[in-house]
């Protein structure tokens, strides 16, 4: 079916349906593969994008930099000392004077809330490079490479989650991986599972796609016959 994304915000997983996520993945595909043949064609000239880094990076920042640039769009990155955001300006006053500057916005940060009201005040699309809740662009990514590396549509694909299961790295591959009607398995102490809210939005997801979702602490059955195991830093955000 045709699928038109232009103007719309990416500030959560959800704000896309499992069809339109799907779309976006051959997208990422289509324009990997033409970068490598040499052959992409810039569709974004005379475009302006806005990188407010609330917290650095170095692979999420140079992602959307290189995307940009490849698609001959121009970036001006803010970091974080870079702004008056939450010391002179609100975010408020921020998405509404940058949005009339700028043809889109890129946010990565701490609260969620700092995003949503980025979508609520601005009159341009709004991106999630990250907050504390979820990061939706690293599951493109990640949901991507996983495309790559396993000759199997996406609903056949088995992965596990190990560690601590509590913040945006577990919550955004349960989420994305339902949405995609995968075999998400998270493993970790009970203590560290993610929190009920997210857990209840992955069964709901997965109703619809087909879709398994588990928990558990038994990390022999967690990883049993998975196709991929994903991990985060040693230290988490907790």
């Amino acid at each position: 079916m045709p699928v038109n994304l232009h103007h719309r915000d990416f500030a959560n997983l959800t704000d896309f349906s499992p069809t339109e996520i799907r779309f976006l993945l051959q997208l990422a595909r289509d324009l990997k593969a033409a970068k490598y043949g040499r052959y992409e064609k810039p569709q974004l000239v005379g475009k302006n994008i806005a990188l407010i880094f609330e917290k650095t990076s170095t692979r999420t920042r140079c992602a959307f930099e290189v995307a940009a640039h490849d698609q001959g769009a121009e970036v001006t990155y803010l970091g974080p000392h870079d702004s008056q955001i939450g010391h002179k300006e609100s975010m408020k006053d921020t998405a509404r004077v940058l949005s009339r500057f700028y043809d889109a916005i890129e946010f990565r940060g701490a609260g969620q809330e700092l995003v949503d009201a980025l979508v609520e005040f601005s009159d341009v699309p709004i991106y999630n490079g990250l907050t504390d809740e979820i990061h939706p662009t690293q599951f493109l990514a990640d949901a991507l490479t996983m495309l790559e590396h396993v000759d199997k549509p996406a609903s056949q694909i088995a992965f596990c989650y190990i560690g601590d299961c509590r913040f945006n790295t577990a919550d955004t591959l349960m989420i994305g991986g339902a949405q995609l009607g995968m075999d998400v398995r998270l493993c970790g102490p009970k203590a560290l599972w993610p929190a009920q809210s997210v857990v209840d939005c992955a069964h709901s997801i997965a109703e619809q796609t087909g879709a398994r979702i588990a928990l558990t602490e038994d990390k022999a059955a967690a990883v049993k016959g998975v196709d991929f195991i994903h991990t985060d830093v040693w230290v988490s955000m907790g």
